[in-house]
């Protein structure tokens, strides 16, 4: 694993004053990105939804469902 600094070389960096400080109307230079930063993926799991739980609230949904048509036809009955 090597380490690249991602901060600016202040003695190659033009517009800096002595101390890295930035002078009024200068822009200060960018920052670069740290290609090491953040967690390494190990294992990525694949996303959506699963076979059982899917399942299972689906049956939930027909059986209100039912329960409601059961309801409407014991009013009218």
């Amino acid at each position: 694993m090597s380490y690249t600094n991602p901060d600016p070389d202040p003695d190659r960096t033009p517009g800096l004053e002595p101390g890295g400080g930035v002078p009024p109307g200068e822009t200060p230079p960018a920052e670069s990105s740290l290609p090491e930063a953040g967690p390494r993926e190990v294992h990525n799991p694949p996303k959506g939804w699963a076979k059982a739980p899917l399942t299972l609230i689906l049956a939930l949904v027909v059986l209100v469902a039912i329960g409601f048509l059961a309801y409407a036809l014991a009013l009218i009955f």
